[in-house]
């Protein structure tokens, strides 16, 4: 697909993802009640109208691109990988941080073609804030009406990391990879918070690496995973391979992101070993 078609689906796409973010207000503000999915997470009715906006949404923007969300029906899972190119949605990245009213809760729109993300828009309702990217142009950044601004990560180049981490998954991993990083600079600095925000984060300059050394799904990352990369980082597994989509499993390796630096960030994960699949 060519850039200036990418370009111009970006702008659209933030549109859509801001009017889905005033959905989710909508429901933040008056209060909610908490169901169950049958994977055992959480789901709430602002997880569903974003869902729905968002389909319908893309759906007119591109009636031949199809879509797989987060609350999709489970048939459609398997679908995908059939796709050549398809828009992966989660609605809610954060649903804990929206049920604790932490405000760290995005909406996350990405285009995958040929299992990587081409165009990502991270939205974050509670603070009017929008991150995206295209493959062929630049990663942004905006805060309400303002004007958008060109971001960019940085690559480590010594002295004590900033990390950023997950708030509530592999805290235990976390831990063994921090000692690492500690025995080796000397020190570190960590952030912790919610949803897509970590790797907008790493794209912004504002932190070195983000270990994620617990669970996320492919709508989890893909839309933070294309602005981190238009902002010059990556995202790799822990062997230090792309990370890529469309996988026969929806679950992601864990994987770090970063600007790049630290002598390869893998290096620091001495006695993490991540769990079979199989």
């Amino acid at each position: 697909m060519e850039t200036k078609r990418l370009e111009d689906y970006a702008g659209a796409v933030t549109g859509i993802a801001a009017k889905a973010g005033e959905r989710i207000l909508e429901v933040y503000d008056r209060g909610f009640d908490v169901d169950t999915k049958n994977d055992g997470s959480p789901v709430t009715a602002a997880d569903r109208l974003a869902h729905t906006l968002i389909n319908e949404e893309l759906g007119r923007l591109d009636p031949d691109i199809p879509i797989l969300s987060e609350e999709s029906p489970a048939d459609v899972f398997d679908l995908r990988h059939g796709w050549t190119q398809y828009w992966l949605v989660d609605p809610l990245d954060g649903t804990k941080e929206f049920i604790s009213r932490r405000g760290e809760f995005t909406v996350n729109i990405a285009l995958i073609i040929r299992r990587q993300p081409v165009l990502g828009v991270v939205h974050t309702p509670v603070q009017q804030l929008t991150h995206w990217a295209w493959t062929g142009g630049a990663a942004l950044r905006r805060r309400g009406n303002e004007q958008p601004s060109v971001i960019r990560a940085r690559s480590f180049s010594g002295g004590a990391p900033t990390i950023v981490a997950s708030r509530s998954h592999g805290r235990g991993n976390l831990e063994k990879f921090l000692a690492e990083v500690e025995t080796k600079f000397g020190g570190y600095e960590l952030t912790s918070m919610g949803s897509a925000l970590k790797i907008c984060i790493v794209a912004e300059g504002k932190a070195d690496v983000y270990p994620r050394l617990g669970p996320t799904s492919e709508w989890d990352t893909a839309a933070a995973h294309c602005v981190l990369m238009a902002a010059g980082g990556t995202v790799t597994d822990c062997k230090g391979a792309p990370l890529l989509y469309s996988k026969e499993s929806i679950l992601n390796p864990w994987f770090i992101a970063s600007g790049g630096g630290g002598e390869g960030w893998c290096g620091y994960l001495s006695g993490v070993e991540e769990p079979s699949r199989g």
